[in-house]
């Protein structure tokens, strides 16, 4: 089944909700409401500053999401493109949805002249792997996070 591309628009919230939740479940977290409803303004508002999001259509419903936000990068003139949050539904994959949303952003940094594209994953997230290996590269960098207080 062909997959459809499309920015989130405000009426999206429950279709995106369900979907940004399920990302959340895999990695083994979640977010209260209002934290969902502040990213859900940011991915639908016109800061060009905030982060910026897609979703995949399959059989006219929504079956994946990408968020994406450009900045700046002190090695660079032009702005880089981080790809925070990539899911595309269990019954789905393998069948182009996450590939079509990661081609997507790679077209949306090219058109704003921000020639890199970044993403983290975590390293027992085999499947996406697969997907990741073959569009992109393994970075050399280990991510560190600040230690709790």
């Amino acid at each position: 089944m062909p997959v459809g591309l499309r920015p989130l628009t405000r009426a999206d919230y429950p279709a995106w909700r369900g979907l940004w939740s399920a990302y959340l479940t895999f990695y083994g977290t979640s977010v209260p409401e209002d934290v969902a409803q502040t990213t859900f303004a940011r991915l639908t508002g016109d800061d060009p500053g905030d982060f910026h999001a897609r979703l995949a259509i399959v059989g006219g419903r929504p079956v994946g999401l990408v968020h994406y936000l450009f900045h700046r990068h002190c090695w660079r003139i032009e702005n880089v493109c981080y790809l925070q949050d990539l899911y595309a539904e269990p019954a789905v994959r393998g069948q182009g949805v996450g590939r079509a949303l990661i081609e997507a952003v790679y077209a949306e940094a090219d058109a704003a002249g921000a020639p890199r594209v970044w993403w983290l994953t975590q390293h027992f997230n085999e499947e996406a792997r697969r997907l990741y290996d073959r569009l992109g590269r393994i970075s050399d960098f280990v991510k560190y996070d600040r230690a709790p207080a």
